[in-house]
């Protein structure tokens, strides 16, 4: 029995659109640094959400941090996410 080449077809061409995709949006993006400075202000925040607004600049902070396991002794990892924002609204000079 022959094996029908249109659907495959159409499956390649979808998955080979989205790989030329993803191929051409690695080659884009630019590989970051790491910045100690800020590796340190992430490491410093306090558990939990903060938001603080002063004036024209509002900013927020998260921090999460778990350990989580298979079982009371079992194998585990650690989560550990920061987050810094700033939102700064002011009028523009003309």
């Amino acid at each position: 029995m022959p094996l029908p080449l249109a659907p495959v077809a159409g499956l390649a061409l979808r998955y080979g659109a989205v790989a030329l995709a993803a191929y051409a949006v690695t080659r884009t993006i630019e590989r970051g640094r790491r910045d100690q400075r800020a590796e340190d202000a992430l490491d410093e925040l306090e558990e939990g959400a903060t938001l603080r607004s002063d004036g024209d600049q509002t900013n927020a902070g998260f921090h999460f941090k778990r350990t989580i396991r298979l079982g009371t002794m079992g194998p585990g990892v650690d989560i550990d996410i920061s987050a810094l924002g700033r939102i700064r609204i002011r009028k523009a000079s003309e």
